[in-house]
Formats: C-alpha cells, sequence, structure tokens
C-alpha cells in the first residue's frame, strides 16, 4: 500500500472511531444544519454524514464546518467525481458512497478527502480491498445480509472494517457492534425527520448521548 492511501486510511479510521455510531442526516433547510450539528455534538457524536440528496447538502456541509468547531461533517452518498469535488469545496472532512465505480476512485486520488466506499458483496470487499481500501461502508447492511453477513466475512476477510449502514437501529445497532470486523456504524436514527423540524435539539441530543453508550 502506497504511503499516500497509508496516511489516508489512518485519517479515515480516526474520524470512524470518534464513536460507535457515525450520524447519517439528510438537511432540507440549511437553517437547521448548525443547531442539529450541535446537538449530536452535545450528545456525543462528531462524526456528522450529510447525505447529497437535497439541494441544502453542501451549504449545510460548509455551515457546520465553519460554525461548529468539534463537529467533523462528512458526505455521504457521493456518486461522482464532480460530488467529491463540491464536497471538498465545502469543507467536508470525509466522504462517503453508497457503491463504488472506477470514477469516484480516480476522483479520491486528486481529492484530499478520506473516503468510505460503499461494498455489499464478497467480491466488492475483496476488490475494494486489492485497491487499498480497508475500511468499507457495508451497505445496505440489513437488506444485504446483516449481522450473519457481516459475521462469516469477518474470517476469510479479517483485513477489512466495516461501517455498516442501512437499517441500522437502536434495537440491533449493539449486535454489528460486537462483530470484530466493525469499526462503527451509521445511524440515521439520530436526527428523525420530526424532531429536526420541531426543532427538538433536546431530543436529538438525547438520542446521540444514547447512541454514544453504545460500545462500552
Amino acid at each position: 500500500m502506497s504511503s499516500w492511501m497509508e496516511r489516508r486510511q489512518a485519517e479515515l479510521a480516526a474520524i470512524l472511531q470518534l464513536g460507535p455510531v457515525v450520524a447519517v442526516v439528510t438537511i432540507d433547510d440549511v437553517a437547521q444544519a448548525v443547531p442539529m450539528a450541535r446537538a449530536l455534538v452535545e450528545g456525543g457524536v462528531r462524526a456528522i454524514e450529510i447525505t447529497l440528496r437535497t439541494k441544502a447538502a453542501l451549504d449545510a456541509i460548509r455551515a457546520v464546518a465553519e460554525q461548529v468547531a468539534d463537529a467533523v461533517p462528512g458526505a455521504g452518498t457521493v456518486l461522482s467525481g464532480h460530488d467529491m469535488a463540491a464536497a471538498e469545496r465545502a469543507g467536508a472532512k470525509f466522504a462517503v458512497s453508497p457503491g463504488t465505480t472506477p470514477e469516484l476512485l480516480a476522483a479520491v486520488e486528486k481529492s484530499a478527502l478520506p473516503y468510505l466506499p460503499g461494498s455489499s458483496s464478497a467480491s466488492e470487499a475483496m476488490w475494494l480491498l486489492a485497491h487499498g481500501y480497508s475500511r468499507q461502508k457495508f451497505f445496505p447492511a440489513e437488506p444485504a445480509g446483516g449481522v450473519d453477513f457481516l459475521r462469516a466475512l469477518a474470517g476469510p476477510l479479517p483485513g477489512i472494517q466495516f461501517c455498516p449502514t442501512g437499517g441500522i437501529r437502536p434495537d440491533n445497532a449493539a449486535d454489528y457492534l460486537k462483530l470484530p470486523n466493525v469499526i462503527c456504524v451509521g445511524g440515521s436514527w439520530l436526527t428523525p425527520k420530526n424532531l429536526v423540524q420541531a426543532g427538538d435539539w433536546q431530543a436529538i441530543t438525547a438520542l446521540a448521548r444514547a447512541a454514544a453508550r453504545l460500545r462500552g
């Protein structure tokens, strides 16, 4: 593995190890981004993946990066080199994709962002590992096989650590976190739409606090 890849993988690992749960959020109104991020950080969740699924996403990343010192905002649903570049310009600290393409890997080489690529099969996981990516997003976790699938991969592919995302809930997150090949989980349950729209930041802080206690 090149020194460039080793450095980038170490940076990514440091972000993923900030807590047992990476918050996965979708922002419709940029005005909600900063108070939401502050509520998550207050509860102990610092890594925040803001998905590029709305027009407000890039501005939300920029606002959190500029105004919430302890937050580590990332860009999720990165699908192209254009997305990667836009996320970096907005101030994202890491990038996440649901799957992987050769175009994305080429874009990563031109970017300073640590990158968490998505995989959902043994072949995809092996292909990414061959390219130096020992940390991967397992997506969609529950539909793709869940805890049993990841447990089965731990034996033949011990060199990969996963961040399972998709269908992770408070009642099954701990089962994933017990696996030796799971570094953290991605959770959208920390910022339910009704609480965000109501501006109930105390409730979101409570959810984050509970999530931060999921592993030890």
